[in-house]
């Protein structure tokens, strides 16, 4: 297996054929070019690692086509071969973006070690590009899912504000996808190479959720044994979501319009503000100008952080879009529970689209992936649903199946848990003593 793609440019064939068979017998695949044309030429078709230049040849002048290479090609490494006692050159193409510089006829026991470490950097940069490749599409609009109308305009506005700075209130119900669009805006900003920062306000009490988002110093509280980085400092540059808003404690509203206001605030248990730069996004499932009235929320900070909304439709809303958003879930859940599904009946699909989701998209993509955990054929359909899914013809009937059904459902998630009584709980979302009592109810082996 190769180590690496190297491009070697120089007229002299005696020395470019050297370096070629010297840099193949340590693993390289060598690519060689007499000039620059030729060198472009490969470079669009190759990918290329490390290039090694030298400054004077037949079509240009190595040392300024560093600069271009690196402009284009940025996780390439270009080493410069200089002629002797031309080290001016050399600096100069390190100014210009390139790895270092070698002397021709000098500097031979440093090829290899600095080819090395070229490669190893050029390496680590193709391996970010294609990460953050990878995580901009994962991130990006176009990977949200859905043709309605609905959501079509809520994306459609989406992308309006995402280049810009401007704060953004995003609007929805719980399970709406509001940090799905939170990332897309983030991706779709200057500050996409920057980090995006996502805290979610009810998951703290008041005096956790002012040290985690603005840090604190040693000495400030009881066990604050050393100095910690609150989540807007880690934002730096990027972005910091802020879900659930509405949850903020009174107390600490007045701190964030001072964020907002003037991109500064105060760590816990410090006497001088923290500068700091990032874009807020702030999300809610709440009515915060009824928040206002009741006292629970600061008016100058609704308006501040409502300076652009966007309101995300819930799926009872959007479903038109069902099928489409079961399809892709099933397509994500089958292949890591090792389940080869290929799809759904048109009667599962219709009970998906007459069910009421109260929990939205996260609701949907629970009832697909358990039910892809309990199927035991190639296409999902009814029975496999939870019970608030089914219809039952007399009340006989169905409390007779519904014995039937928990029963089978509690066998099957068991053995997908592999007996792990614990698992099986949390996969049903039932107490663990409710299992056990289910258990012994309908005399289950567990093996």
């Amino acid at each position: 297996m190769s180590k690496g793609h190297i491009l070697i440019i120089d007229d002299e064939d005696q020395l470019r054929k050297l370096l070629s068979r010297l840099l193949a017998l340590e693993g390289y695949t060598l690519h060689e070019a007499p000039n620059l044309r030729a060198a472009m030429k490969i470079l669009e078709k190759e990918e290329i690692q490390v290039i090694l230049s030298d400054v004077k040849l037949p079509d240009g002048n190595g040392v300024e086509q560093v600069q271009q290479i690196h402009a284009k090609y940025p996780e390439i490494e270009t080493i410069v071969l200089t002629a002797y006692g031309n080290i001016a050159d050399g600096v100069q193409a390190i100014k210009n973006g390139a790895f270092d510089y070698i002397t021709k006829g000098d500097d031979n026991n440093r090829i290899l070690p600095l080819v090395s470490k070229a490669m190893d950097k050029a390496h680590l940069q193709f391996r970010i590009r294609d990460l953050e490749k990878k995580i901009g599409g994962k991130y990006s609009f176009g990977n949200i899912l859905g043709d309605s109308p609905e959501i079509r305009a809520a994306i459609a506005l989406a992308e309006k504000v995402a280049p810009s700075d401007m704060t953004v209130m995003l609007l929805g119900e719980t399970g709406a996808g509001k940090e799905v669009f939170a990332h897309a805006i983030h991706q779709g900003s200057q500050r996409k190479q920057q980090p995006f920062v996502a805290v979610n306000c009810s998951a703290f009490g008041k005096d956790i959720l002012e040290s985690e988002l603005f840090g604190h110093v040693a000495g400030a509280f009881t066990g604050a044994v050393k100095d910690k980085k609150g989540f807007f400092e880690e934002a730096r540059g990027g972005t910091i979501f802020l879900d659930e808003i509405g949850e903020m404690p009174i107390e600490l509203q007045a701190k964030m319009l001072r964020v907002l206001e003037s991109q500064e605030f105060y760590k816990v248990g410090e006497s001088k503000p923290t500068k700091t730069n990032v874009r807020i996004i702030a999300a809610t499932n709440r009515n915060l100008e009824q928040e206002i009235v009741a006292g629970h929320f600061r008016a100058d900070l609704y308006y501040r952080l409502s300076a652009f909304q966007v309101s995300l439709p819930s799926l009872n809303e959007r479903r038109k879009d069902i099928p489409l958003l079961a399809n892709w879930f099933l397509q994500q859940i089958a292949p890591k529970i090792n389940r080869r599904i290929t799809g759904m009946t048109p009667a599962f699909l219709q009970a998906l689209q007459q069910h009421s989701w109260k929990g939205n998209i996260r609701e949907l993509r629970n009832v697909i992936e358990r039910a892809a955990i309990l199927t035991d054929t190639d296409i999902l359909d009814t029975p496999v649903l939870p019970l608030d899914f089914q219809q039952g013809s007399s009340e006989e009937h169905t409390s007779l199946r519904l014995a039937d059904m928990e029963k089978k459902h509690i066998i099957r998630v068991l053995a997908h848990a592999k007996g792990n009584k614990t698992k099986a709980a949390e996969l049903m979302e039932i107490g663990l003593t409710t299992l056990y009592n289910k258990i012994k109810e309908y005399n289950i082996t567990v093996s």
